[in-house]
């Protein structure tokens, strides 16, 4: 059984202040989790410390029950993906090249691709909408297509847990859409854990099983996301006047700024 849990996690950069400071957090499979906070809130810093890329000052993270710090790398790469909210966009490769480049912790760099590595590069291509664009040179490709095509290498990867940094950043309405739906819709038939950072709250609102908001090195709130999205916790993480107008889509929360800044 996949699972990921941070356990009074306390992290900050060298010389400077907590990030995150005493954070504990239990994902649970077939979830979409959305994690909602302001600007340099540690919501990236997170995800890289779910991942294994940064080490807990204090407190621990577990991977399937060990210190994520005791697996190699290779072993983290076949149990989760972390899909970056910034990456180069200049190279050489072909859409269809850079999805491959998923596949490498199952292969390794020199061995060959086999049928299981084509399908897994094909359903990537399919559900994040570019398999038109499999043979386009990655460094033509806008930046919206190009998001879409990290995420593709992310979803190749066929890893139980996704860590996935802003993955609608860049996409038009429509492709947010149906990025987030795709991502919900594989995380529920697979059983996959999930973290995804947003920062349009409806579409966590939309889209998300659970929220957690993070404000002042801490987790203010977690839960479903008709408990958390409250005029309270939004106003304390945000610092704006907000209202909750339920059911415009029938079951949903939406929030909607009444227009007062708060001083924070």
């Amino acid at each position: 059984m996949t699972s990921l849990v941070a356990n009074n996690v306390s992290f900050g950069y060298q010389g400077n202040d907590l990030v995150i400071d005493g954070l504990s957090l239990t994902l649970d499979q077939g979830k979409l989790l959305v994690l909602l906070g302001g600007n340099g809130a540690g919501k990236t810093t997170l995800l890289r410390l779910l991942a294994g890329q940064l080490r807990a000052r204090s407190g621990s993270v577990l991977l399937d029950g060990r210190p994520i710090e005791s697996w190699s790398r290779s072993e983290i790469a076949k149990r989760l993906t972390l899909m970056p909210q910034f990456e180069r966009g200049e190279t050489h490769f072909s859409v269809r090249e850079m999805v491959q480049l998923g596949r490498s912790v199952h292969r390794g760099w020199y061995m060959p691709f086999t049928k299981e590595d084509d399908s897994a590069v094909d359903r990537a291509l399919e559900m994040t909408g570019i398999k038109d664009l499999s043979e386009r040179s990655v460094s033509s490709l806008s930046g919206g297509q190009w998001r879409r095509a990290v995420l593709a290498r992310s979803l190749a990867q066929d890893a139980p847990i996704l860590l996935l940094d802003e993955p609608t950043s860049g996409l038009d309405l429509r492709h947010q859409y149906e990025c987030l739906q795709q991502i919900r819709d594989l995380v529920s038939q697979n059983q996959f854990i999930a973290v995804m950072t947003l920062h349009d709250l409806n579409h966590a609102a939309m889209f998300a099983d659970q929220i957690a908001i993070v404000a002042n090195q801490r987790l203010l709130s977690v839960g479903d996301p008709s408990s958390v999205l409250t005029e309270q916790s939004i106003e304390e993480a945000f610092g704006i006047e907000v209202s909750i107008v339920k059911d415009l889509v029938p079951g949903k929360s939406f929030v909607v700024p009444a227009g007062g800044m708060l001083d924070q």
